[in-house]
């Protein structure tokens, strides 16, 4: 299939910072990794907690025939907390779901420390999107570029929470995570998403650079972040409105070769002051690279927020 080249808002591309050609698929491919994935709640087979007023509204939205129990804080002692609470029950009652009332102690078991904000929802396994080309299906009924992230190797629960609520924030249309060295969806993933996580459709894939490649092929061009230094544009002299994968590396090594030479562009976030070895937070770099796009999508005086 063939796809319009993204242009250059400044400057031409040299060679070196484009990759026309195709790779073939990886081959090997290793068993998941169960320590990574999303960890049962305590005390009730086949369940998981959702946990934090924002993660267990939108679940409740979402997937209320998934909840099997609600549980809230007995004695709510922040006012804010205490409304937020009480305007939850009382959506989870129009539900018919009746809210449980524990102390604060049991609901830290629950979530296992995680910040609760007084509420926990015990429900069903997560439910990833079937696979990668999903992702593009909102966005082709709709009849706008899709804008996929795809995450090499991210492994804090925070940083994939982050950046799938910058994602969904931002007018993206999924999120596409490895299955393999990868943490995938947990209570502290939907927990930092504030319920994106129900929201947005999320891939899991054997094969990162396999799933990139049907993307390719279904029109998609590979945007790789990468560090300063390493033959990066800045992203507002790229046409970030085309139909896009936004690649982002790992907390620590960044993208590995081969992800990095499948991509098409290299992007960087340019930056005043750097700090010796270490560059911008995965989550902070994919959320200025999503609104740039967000914004060349818009234009600097539009007022119109953009298609979802």
């Amino acid at each position: 299939m063939n796809r319009p080249r993204p242009r250059a808002a400044a400057q031409p591309q040299s060679q070196s910072q484009v990759a026309t050609h195709r790779l073939p698929p990886q081959r090997s491919e290793e068993p998941a990794t169960p320590s990574l994935l999303t960890p049962r709640a305590k005390g009730v087979p086949g369940s998981h907690s959702v946990y934090g007023i924002h993660a267990v509204t939108e679940l409740l939205r979402k997937r209320r025939d998934q909840v099997h129990a609600l549980f809230v804080l007995r004695d709510a002692m922040d006012s804010t907390e205490t409304t937020a609470l009480t305007e939850l029950c009382k959506q989870a009652a129009n539900q018919g779901l009746r809210a449980i009332e524990k102390n604060r102690g049991e609901l830290d078991r629950l979530s296992q420390n995680g910040v609760h904000q007084g509420v926990v929802a015990l429900t069903g396994e997560f439910r990833y999107a079937d696979s990668p080309l999903d992702l593009l299906k909102q966005p082709q009924e709709a009849g706008v570029s899709p804008l996929v992230v795809i995450l090499d190797g991210v492994t804090d629960p925070q940083n994939l929470g982050a950046l799938v609520r910058s994602t969904y924030c931002m007018g993206g249309h999924g999120v596409l995570i490895p299955q393999d060295r990868a943490v995938g969806v947990t209570p502290a993933t939907i927990k930092a998403s504030a319920g994106a996580t129900e929201l947005l459709p999320i891939a899991l894939c054997k094969n990162l650079v396999r799933a990139m490649e049907e993307l390719k092929e279904a029109g998609l061009w590979m945007v790789a972040a990468v560090a300063p230094g390493q033959d990066g544009q800045a992203p507002w002299d790229c046409d970030l409105t085309v139909p896009m994968g936004l690649v982002l590396g790992s907390e620590g090594r960044g993208l590995r070769p081969l992800v990095r030479k499948t991509c098409d562009l290299r992007v960087e976030v340019p930056m005043a002051y750097g700090l010796h070895g270490a560059s911008l937070n995965v989550s902070v770099a994919g959320a200025v690279l999503l609104y740039e796009a967000l914004r060349q999508k818009t234009g600097p005086a539009s007022t119109t927020p953009p298609q979802a």
